[in-house]
């Protein structure tokens, strides 16, 4: 058989990725020698990697470009997937990571900072180090391999858009240090089916879980006051939502075109404000509204407009909810039969873990 030099070429790619395949762990006594510890040639090979010790800017930079993204968010032929930084601290000092514009992002302490991460397509694991205290806007943004990552206890604020187009992250825990989910977090995050969000969070932010396809089910805890504007807007795979006693504000577009909502609880007494489209873009013949007994009038009068069924039911006593069996989308097809991994324009054919089949059109 005759090879050609692009054959021989990747022969030896592969069997050079799969000796460095395995973990490798790296001691940094100082900062900024990253570079020092791995070769050019080795730099693109590594996929699994622990650093132990402190790094600055010059690592992450360096990081970055194993992970398949250098200084300015083009891609490089890095295949860091792995990535363990359960024994690191982020420091302040070396070379900016990222340049967004005309400024440089640069490290600070315990923090990890503005696109530190963004774009990296190989990672697909990162554990963060316990001292991280901030992990802040855009950090992981387009981070599309990302499926699983530890948030540790020790954060209390996510900025935006932190993790926005993770589209492979399938479920996120978010510890109880933090207060505040803030716009755009998970926004796009189209493979994410379950979130549990913690009793210290106050408000759910704009477009936090915008988009966010498969989104099964979500636990909003009674410590949340608002839910902003297009907070859950695109979560058609939502079946059913509790709103605690304590929400007050609803934003607009906060559910708009969950699609699958089959059953919403309301727990407030007092008709919590309303935004415009809130609940634009379901099914109302569908999908019954249960609140507090003796508030059917305020509600029909204040929410009448979104649903067609609203049912009293016994706020206080939980144990009377009768909880609807989970339904979750099974597959996706377009009309022609093709098998469609995720919403597409026109008319789409859904079929569900229950066997129910409908037609589904996607504007």
């Amino acid at each position: 058989m005759k090879f050609t030099f692009n054959k021989q070429f990747m022969v030896l790619k592969f069997l050079l990725l799969k000796c460095f395949a395995k973990q490798i762990t790296l001691k940094l006594t100082e900062a900024g020698t990253l570079p020092n510890k791995i070769g050019i040639g080795e730099k693109i090979l590594v996929t699994n990697l622990k650093i132990i010790g402190e790094i600055n800017g010059t690592d992450l930079r360096f990081i970055r470009e194993m992970a398949g993204s250098d200084v300015k968010g083009n891609s490089t032929s890095g295949n860091l997937s792995v990535l363990d930084l359960s024994e690191a601290k982020f420091v302040a000092g070396g070379d900016y990571y990222y340049k967004d514009y005309e400024d440089g992002c640069y490290t600070s302490n315990d923090i990890i900072g503005k696109y530190a991460f963004r774009d990296c397509k190989s990672l697909t694991s990162v554990i963060i180090p316990s001292s991280v205290t901030e992990i802040r806007e855009y950090a992981f943004d387009g981070c599309i391999s990302l499926k699983n990552v530890n948030i540790p206890s020790s954060v209390t604020e996510i900025g935006c858009g932190a993790f926005g187009g993770c589209s492979s992250l399938t479920s996120v825990n978010i510890p109880s240090s933090v207060t505040k989910i803030e716009g755009g977090t998970f926004d796009f995050c189209t493979s994410l089916t379950s979130v549990n969000i913690p009793s210290s969070v106050t408000s759910i932010g704009t477009r936090a879980f915008w988009c966010c396809w498969f989104l099964a089910s979500v636990k909003i805890p009674s410590s949340v006051t608002e839910i902003e504007c297009g907070a859950f807007s695109g979560c058609h795979s939502l079946t059913s939502v509790n709103i605690p006693s304590s929400v007050t504000s609803i934003g607009k577009y906060a559910f708009f075109y969950c699609s699958g909502l089959k059953s919403i609880y309301v727990y407030a007494e007092t008709v919590p404000s309303i935004g415009a489209g809130a609940f634009n873009g379901f099914d109302s013949e569908n999908c019954t509204l249960y609140v507090p007994k003796g508030t059917y009038d305020v509600y029909r009068y204040s929410w009448g407009y979104y649903f067609d069924n609203i049912v009293e039911f016994d706020a206080t006593n939980i144990r009377n909810i009768v909880a609807e069996p989970e339904v979750q989308e099974n597959a996706r097809s377009a009309v022609n039969g093709q098998r469609l991994t995720a919403p597409v324009k026109g008319i789409n054919l859904v079929k569900y873990n229950n066997g129910r089949v409908k037609k589904e059109i996607v504007k």
